[in-house]
């Protein structure tokens, strides 16, 4: 039964990244969206938090961001067998598509029908990609300190590049909770507060928004 149960679910990781790629324009960022629909909310394998993890992980290894995060992710839910499952979903249908455009371009490369469509398919990636970065924030972003280094990542992307923002804020991460454990703060950011022992158990620092 455990053998019959984890085929099934091999297969239904495999399945729900089939699903998603053909439909993500414009790249890994705009599957967000329907991986929290799929893998969050249809499914319950994970949690928006999980999810925000894995982006930020497939952000700093090499590789296409959609790959890597359907890979990361298929790992937690399936193991080892269901990365390369996840990994083989999500791949699949962009090959078998490319393929077939790359066949086709030469006779409907000056289409202007399919030029007008193109066009109107990159502006509604852009609403995707915004409509992902706000269902991200919302989980990432539960106190000054993350709030903060929000307001700075934005700017600061323009002019670095975003492996270095990645470093550069997991070093404010570590030297600001260092700074606030010597001060007596206890941090629990599973619970997205930090508690003064010396005052109120339940008083929080939050980021007032």
């Amino acid at each position: 039964m455990k053998v019959k149960a984890h085929r099934r679910l091999l297969f239904q990781i495999f399945w729900s990244f089939f699903k998603i790629s053909p439909v993500t324009f414009g790249g890994g960022f705009a599957m967000i969206p329907l991986i929290i629909k799929e893998i969050v909310e249809k499914r319950k394998w994970l949690t928006n938090d999980d999810i925000t993890d894995v982006i930020a992980l497939s952000q700093t290894v090499p590789g296409a961001v959609a790959v890597n995060s359907a890979t990361f992710i298929g790992q937690r839910i399936g193991g080892i067998r269901g990365a390369l499952a996840a990994m083989i979903g999500v791949s699949l249908p962009t090959f078998l598509i490319v393929l077939a455009l790359g066949a086709s371009y030469y006779y409907v490369q000056d289409n202007p029908k399919l030029e007008a469509a193109f066009i109107s398919i990159r502006a509604t990636i852009v609403a995707i990609i915004v409509y992902a970065g706000i269902k991200i924030a919302k989980t990432a972003i539960f106190d000054k300190t993350t709030f903060f280094i929000m307001v700075v990542g934005v700017p600061v992307l323009f002019f670095i590049h975003p492996i270095v923002a990645i470093l550069l804020g997991a070093i404010t991460g570590l030297v600001v909770t260092s700074i606030k454990t010597k001060l007596g703060y206890q941090i629990d950011l599973k619970k997205d507060k930090e508690v003064d022992p010396t005052t109120d158990p339940d008083y929080y620092m939050g980021a007032g928004i």
